[in-house]
């Protein structure tokens, strides 16, 4: 697989540090100039350039970044490959918000509806982006939702599992965009998490899942997003990415 780094949180550019990925791995690294104006139009620059490396690739891509927000450039780039890709969602949060129901204005929270067609002119319109039908999307391991992603998610046709209850039989037919925010692992086993979910699997089970799914040959991207603290010790971190892209 093809590895390209986006070295930002939202439009906040990040040091090297805080995406530390093993040593010796070839990668491209998307770290435009972007354009003065708000967050919606800096993350949709931003997202305009991954959809274009990711499409540009010609291969299966993992991609590492500090947001979640880089997963709607994931699908953009997927989709302008000519592939029609179902989304799998790892993640402790819901990520189904709009801009009407947050309460934490959060715009991380936003990620998953943004794909399925949610306040498309923050990003989708400008990325040419198709929503994904919510039949085919599976959200794994979330667990921390608010009242409002209760309520969509209830009347959605999106699919809910666990982590360890994931297989490659639960998931759509097709290429797949495995999107794995790693706050869906226990911040008891990964600390410095922005924002921390008690009660999830353990890294061990999350890579086993992830591993379940890159074994069917239809993972045409594997998206790993890396919302954490700039201050914490990054040993479980690294540990976490090596098993991922391995």
């Amino acid at each position: 697989m093809a590895l390209i780094v986006v070295p930002y949180h939202q439009d906040e550019r990040l040091p090297a540090a805080l995406l530390p990925l093993p040593a010796g791995r070839p990668a491209t690294v998307v770290d435009p100039e972007l354009p003065p104006g708000d967050l919606w139009t800096r993350v949709a620059a931003l997202d305009e350039e991954v959809a274009q490396a990711v499409a540009a690739a010609g291969e299966p891509v993992t991609m590492v970044s500090g947001d979640c927000l880089l997963g709607v450039a994931a699908l953009a780039g997927a989709q302008r490959a000519g592939l029609d890709p179902a989304l799998v969602w790892f993640d402790a949060h819901g990520d189904v918000h709009t801009l009407a129901s947050t309460t934490s204005g959060y715009p991380g929270g936003l990620s998953l509806r943004l794909a399925l067609g949610g306040d498309p002119a923050l990003v989708g319109k400008r990325l040419g982006l198709r929503p994904v039908a919510e039949e085919r999307v599976v959200l794994v391991g979330a667990r921390d939702l608010d009242p409002p992603e209760v309520a969509f998610l209830a009347a959605s046709r999106v699919r809910r599992t666990t982590v360890t209850g994931l297989s490659a039989a639960d998931v759509p037919d097709g290429p797949l965009i495995v999107h794995v925010d790693v706050d869906v692992v226990d911040p008891a086993e990964l600390p410095g998490l922005l924002f921390p979910a008690p009660g999830g699997p353990p890294a061990s089970e999350v890579v086993a899942a992830v591993r379940r799914l890159r074994a069917t040959g239809r993972v045409a991207v594997l998206d790993i997003a890396c919302p954490w603290q700039r201050t914490a010790d990054s040993s479980a971190r690294t540990a976490l990415l090596e098993a991922l892209l391995n």
